[in-house]
């Protein structure tokens, strides 16, 4: 432990701790641009490139960036001094200096750090006059670039490169052209982008945002001769509450669904009917592979990874184009709900697909991507027509002059909102295992798990490894976020599964769905994705049925439509197949 003074409050760390992270452990705030960390991963970025953090510490004759400084024993630091202040107000009216000033049109207004930054040191002209640098506006299905706006803190290009080992950012040229973009300057949509948005989350500013649909939707709803129906994901639920002022983890549920009806949709459903839907698929097809490795079959490819994630999906289809054989092929909650809707409700309301509008609230900026697929078409119509995040479905509400705190609690419409707390832990990282190893354990023994809860796969660590015993038979499974933690795991099952993982939970984002790319910004504040988890754990709890094979309507709906788990006609809408599209980033 090492002893020191920050603004004249004795303080005590860790050996190897940086003054910003002290400082902030002692309640004591030094603004920055270029620092994030991520708590689950044990993940903390010392850039000290914006130099916005610098403190004053005695007996050194410069300023010291705090992000990038180690405490050491008897230190004695200033954060706010006289010579601080002008340091940090001069750095701030340099980046502004080269920076667009349509703050009323900027979509990170209100939430850019950059201007509150600004605001605090009191920042009301610009004393440095000259050219500003301009770039060409890019944009993919799910993200929008202006690097006009960038102020070269680089978070984006960590995420991209440390975080999630994609590679698709970095900067590029030197001096004034100085840029953070796909190498030689290419279109993102180019390059090895997998769409999962985790850029948008950490960008400070409004140099990297999401593509918003909430006027395409606002102009479905208005059109009379289409049938709207809106479905909402689990993690959207502990989250969607922050953006009207309640505190991290505060539950919405039946607000949100009273909020959704009086925007206007004819029909307000939940994706955790089709999380429910979606163990039944992937449990049944986990169990059907191992019974046949256990039967001697050795073409079987083990372990089955799980296909719920998007930007998951993309990234072993570009990275990993000769292991396509592993993941499950059930599509995604968001997408079979989608192909539910517009083939067996379309049908129960007597309308054509064409006139269906099937819109989806999702934590997750990939999701718009996914939505897109070609392979989720039928004749060039959608499965799901438009994806809005949590964030938009917020602007959606205020826009329409709604207050959510004020929503009475409302419930789902039936048969396609009713669901079990198996399909509300997908919104956190080992969710999804949880929930199918619940389902999968009872198929498997025939008998009745007699505690649901597995405390081994839950939890912020960006790697969980367990063994559960199916009476006798023991299953290894792994839970991972982060796709650098992934592409290991995917290297280890290359190399010959050593670990005989048979199944593997991976999401992108940190901590899973609560912690996607379109949830209310965080500000790398983990403590926020804690209370977001602990409160997922707490929906569970209070749900009457907590495993997916217990859903009634889930039920109803293969003893009417599908007729079996991983049957014909549940293969022909509930599953998918994956493409190899690594030629295309190899060849640019």
């Amino acid at each position: 432990m090492v002893k020191l003074t920050i603004d004249n409050k004795l303080v005590e760390v860790a050996e190897g701790t940086t003054i910003l992270k002290a400082a902030r452990q002692a309640g004591i705030n030094i603004p920055t641009l270029c620092y994030f960390e991520l708590d689950g991963m044990k993940f903390e970025n010392k850039p000290g490139g914006c130099r916005v953090c610098v403190v004053e510490v005695e007996g050194r004759k410069n300023l010291a960036p705090a992000c990038a400084t180690d405490v050491m024993e008897g230190m004695v630091v200033h954060t706010h001094s006289a010579r601080v202040v002008n340091a940090r107000k001069t750095v701030v009216e340099l980046i502004l200096s080269d920076h667009p000033n349509d703050c009323l049109q900027c979509s990170k207004s209100g939430d850019c750090e950059l201007q509150t930054l600004a605001q605090k040191l009191g920042i009301r002209e610009i004393p440095f006059k000259g050219e500003q640098s301009t770039y060409k506006k890019d944009s993919t299905l799910s993200i929008e670039r202006d690097m006009d706006k960038c102020v070269m803190c680089r978070r984006c290009e960590t995420m991209c490169n440390s975080i999630q080992s994609v590679g698709a950012l970095s900067a590029v040229n030197r001096g004034f052209e100085a840029v953070v973009s796909p190498a030689f300057e290419q279109a993102l949509a180019d390059s090895s982008c997998i769409n999962c948005g985790q850029c948008v989350q950490v960008c400070p500013v409004g140099a990297l945002t999401l593509v918003d649909n909430v006027g395409d939707v606002m102009k479905a709803i208005a059109d009379p001769k289409k049938t709207v129906v809106v479905q909402t994901a689990p993690a959207v639920r502990v989250a969607l509450g922050e953006e009207f002022g309640m505190e991290p983890g505060s539950i919405v549920t039946g607000k949100m669904a009273a909020a959704l009806r009086r925007l206007g949709f004819d029909y307000v459903f939940d994706t955790d009917w089709s999380a429910d839907l979606t163990i039944m698929e992937e449990g049944t097809e986990l169990l059907g592979r191992i019974g046949k490795v256990l039967g001697g079959d050795t073409s079987v490819k083990l372990p089955i990874f799980t296909s719920c994630c998007p930007g998951w999906v993309s990234f072993y289809e570009k990275n990993f184009p000769d292991m396509l054989e592993y993941p499950s092929t059930a599509k995604s909650p968001q997408q079979m709900f989608g192909a539910v809707a517009k083939n067996y409700w379309a049908e129960k309301l007597g309308i054509k697909r064409e006139d269906m509008v099937v819109v989806s609230i999702m934590p997750c900026l990939a999701k718009k991507y996914e939505a897109a697929r070609d392979e989720f078409k039928v004749n060039g119509n959608p499965d799901v027509d438009f994806s809005l995040s949590t964030r938009e479905l917020a602007h959606m509400i205020k826009q329409c002059n709604l207050n959510l705190t004020e929503m009475p609690d409302e419930d789902f419409d039936s048969p396609l909102g009713e669901s079990t707390g198996a399909a509300v832990i997908f919104g956190a990282t080992g969710g999804v295992m949880e929930a199918a190893v619940r389902t999968a354990y009872e198929v498997f023994t025939k008998k009745p798990l007699e505690n649901i809860n597995f405390l081994a796969l839950r939890g912020v660590d960006g790697v969980k490894t367990a063994t559960v015993d199916f009476a006798g038979t023991p299953i290894n499974v792994a839970v991972v976020y982060g796709l650098n933690n992934a592409r290991a795991i995917m290297e280890e099952v290359r190399n010959g599964n050593p670990r005989q993982f048979h199944a593997v939970e991976v999401m992108a984002c940190p901590g899973g769905c609560i912690g996607g790319a379109g949830q209310p910004y965080h500000h790398g504040d983990s403590g926020i994705i804690r209370k977001r988890m602990d409160a997922i754990y707490r929906e569970d709890e209070g749900k009457p049925i907590r495993k997916s094979h217990e859903n009634p309507s889930v039920i109803a709906i293969y003893e009417e439509y599908f007729g079996e788990p991983c049957g014909h006609k549940s293969h022909e809408l509930l599953h998918t197949h994956y493409f190899d599209r690594s030629k295309k980033v190899e060849k640019e």
